[in-house]
């Protein structure tokens, strides 16, 4: 093979044959190597995951798994290897070899994730792992390992340096931000599949062709840019990623349902095999949950998200950036077990306030994690003036949704109680004041 254009996978794109069909009506060129790697149980596991986890109990049809997703994920790769394939300053760069292994990354990115995995994540407890180095045990040895080697030539070491490693070269910063950057495959496939299922326009309304036609590379050759032509389209996926996180990630359904799994697991982690939680799929995971919550307070945070019936914590109060921003402030990007202890706080001052009794799992706080998302900024390449601009100084979209702190406009602290308590816990004066009063004896 002499460049990335040879790799059979890439000229399969055109060969019509060989091929899995995924929504909407995309076809996925399956070639026998590529076969071996989607067969094992380490990657089957993940059509038992869901993509989007709590998003189905306020939109039914997001039902969706990362399976699907890493058919989606792969299916983009090889169209960005197509395209800057016909890039003489990609060509020089990036090798048959490195376009091999950068496919079977993009195939295995998912590999590491686990049910309700970011949700998990973002609480940032003692002997959670990185997904993406949870990956490792999968990658490192087993099914998949012999398949790398055996099927691609490719070292297990080298996907998870890809991974979840810094790059040490310009290829591997290059490879790197194709997976996860600024424009990236990934970020590329979840808002317009995640659109799809949830049933909204918002992730699908910007022109995917347009943008990875316009795919270059950035000036020192490390990283995408994107030529004049796709501006507007790199516009609309940033635009298509701040209303998806208003939408749907953040809306406050799907944040009620997220807090009671976090506090559930918070309040079972330590009587939990975490290695072995983390390599089940969905269902199992659930009951393994159930049964360590035995009658516990998360036995009824659980049955409110898996039983029969649903029933999800109702909103209380909610703060943002720009509307009560002092107690926005307080709470946003607080350690995990700081928020429950302040939560708990509220829920003791709550109880003098309505007179009943009000458990301290009865009452959630649910806040922006410590992480934020990584901005949208790329270059955009003018050719007539053989000139780069970054985005964000020629698109006003992107310097307000990009440089303005993404976050703190999505993403609002919201106080949920249990179902029984909520029509009189919103009759109770001056909240604000006591959500703060929490805060200040949580400090103490």
């Amino acid at each position: 093979m002499n460049s990335v254009l040879d790799i059979p996978e890439v000229a399969a794109l055109d060969a019509r044959r060989g091929l899995v069909r995924i929504p909407p009506e995309l076809d996925v060129p399956l070639t026998n190597r590529v076969r071996s790697i989607i067969d094992t149980p380490e990657f089957r596991r993940l059509a038992r995951i869901s993509q989007l986890g709590f998003v189905a109990l306020v939109y039914p049809a997001a039902i969706h798994t990362r399976f699907e997703h890493s058919l989606g994920v792969y299916r983009l790769a090889l169209l960005f290897l197509k395209h800057l394939g016909h890039d003489p300053r990609f060509v020089r760069a990036v090798g048959p070899e490195h376009g091999e292994l950068f496919l079977v990354t993009a195939l295995l990115h998912d590999l590491g994730h686990w049910p309700f995995c970011h949700p998990i994540e973002d609480i940032r407890l003692a002997g959670v792992p990185n997904h993406e180095m949870f990956a490792n045990s999968f990658l490192l040895e087993g099914e998949i390992a012999d398949v790398l080697r055996n099927e691609w030539s490719i070292s297990p070491r080298d996907v998870v340096s890809l991974l979840s490693e810094k790059p040490r070269d310009p290829t591997s910063r290059l490879l790197g931000s194709m997976l996860s950057g600024p424009i990236d495959i990934d970020k590329m496939d979840y808002l317009f599949r995640d659109s799809l299922h949830a049933g909204v326009p918002y992730g699908r309304h910007y022109d995917q062709p347009r943008l990875i036609g316009s795919l270059c590379l950035n000036h020192s050759g490390d990283g995408l840019a994107v030529t004049e032509k796709g501006k507007t389209a790199t516009e609309l996926l940033v635009f298509a990623r701040y209303v998806m996180f208003s939408e749907v990630y953040w809306h406050h359904g799907v944040r009620s349902a997220t807090a009671m799994l976090q506090r559930a697991f918070y309040l079972l982690h330590d009587a939990l095999d975490l290695d072995s939680l983390f390599r089940m799929a969905e269902g199992p995971m659930i009951a393994e949950l159930e049964q360590a919550a035995g009658a516990g307070p998360a036995a009824d945070l659980l049955g409110g998200l898996f039983g029969p019936t649903r029933r999800l914590y109702k909103r209380l109060a909610q703060y943002s950036f720009f509307e009560h921003r002092e107690v926005y402030e307080r709470l946003a990007r607080r350690p995990y077990p700081w928020l429950v202890a302040c939560a708990e706080q509220f829920a003791a001052i709550l109880c003098t306030a309505l007179g009943c009794v009000v458990a301290p799992h009865e009452v959630l706080f649910d806040a922006p994690p410590i992480q934020r998302e990584m901005e949208i900024d790329v270059d955009i390449y003018y050719a007539k003036e053989d000139r780069y601009r970054p985005l964000a100084e020629v698109s006003p979209v992107v310097r307000t949704l990009a440089k303005e702190q993404f976050d703190d406009y999505v993403k609002r602290v919201r106080i949920f109680v249990h179902p029984r308590l909520a029509e009189d816990a919103r009759r109770v004066p001056r909240l604000s004041d006591l959500v703060l009063e929490a805060a200040a004896r949580t400090e103490r």
